[in-house]
């Protein structure tokens, strides 16, 4: 995995942190986001018109002479990967990532959720392989429209749900590239009460009746 610098890291947080804030509509004004994200408020309006240029946040104006910021479906999936590089590089990935694996692993077991479908090919779908040989939950299988391998860890690979030939219980998002995409369908398909979606992915899922 490739090292970052410090200044790197920090545009991680700081991009991370007001994709973030865009996302659950805590941008009330630029100065206090500023004091949320403990920098200058220059860097606030330099760092939102970065996101606006590349397409990843949209301004329109509110009342009073406000203006209301929300994330474009780029934007979305800008976050998702600032998410995981940053978890990586900052946090300890594997750690957090074994840890939330474990316990969604050991969530499903006391629901009788014994045959777990990973769908998304990565490291995290690693991790959550190991993790469930540790939790004596069986993985099913691995859904990935772009893997190439038939086996993934023992277990047959799919290019897509409906392909899947084998008996599952429940699917556990491991798409860290477009995590929130994929929530959403795989509960759209199978309810949410049959998706399993790590912490550390940061995804929230908009329901009819509101977020999941």
């Amino acid at each position: 995995m490739r090292r970052v610098t410090e200044d790197s890291a920090e545009t991680h947080r700081i991009m991370l942190g007001l994709l973030d804030a865009v996302e659950q509509d805590r941008v009330q004004s630029q100065r206090h986001l500023a004091s949320e994200l403990g920098i200058a408020l220059g860097l606030v309006n330099a760092y939102l018109k970065r996101c606006i240029k590349k397409g990843l946040v949209k301004v329109r104006q509110a009342p009073a002479r406000r203006y209301a910021y929300y994330l474009t479906p780029q934007g979305f999936a800008e976050k998702s990967r600032l998410t995981i590089e940053y978890l990586s590089y900052s946090f300890g990935f594997f750690r957090q990532a074994k840890t939330d694996c474990s316990e969604l692993f050991r969530q499903a077991r006391v629901r009788g959720l014994e045959r777990v479908l990973l769908l998304g090919q990565s490291d995290l779908a690693e991790i959550a392989a190991l993790c469930a040989m540790e939790q004596t939950v069986a993985v099913a299988g691995l859904v990935d429209a772009d893997a190439e391998a038939r086996l993934f860890f023992g277990a047959p690979v799919f290019k897509d749900i409906d392909g899947v030939d084998v008996p599952f219980d429940a699917v556990l998002v491991t798409d860290v590239k477009n995590a929130r995409t994929s929530c959403e369908a795989a509960i759209e398909r199978l309810g949410i009460e049959r998706v399993l979606v790590p912490e550390l992915l940061h995804v929230r899922i908009r329901q009819q009746g509101g977020v999941a």
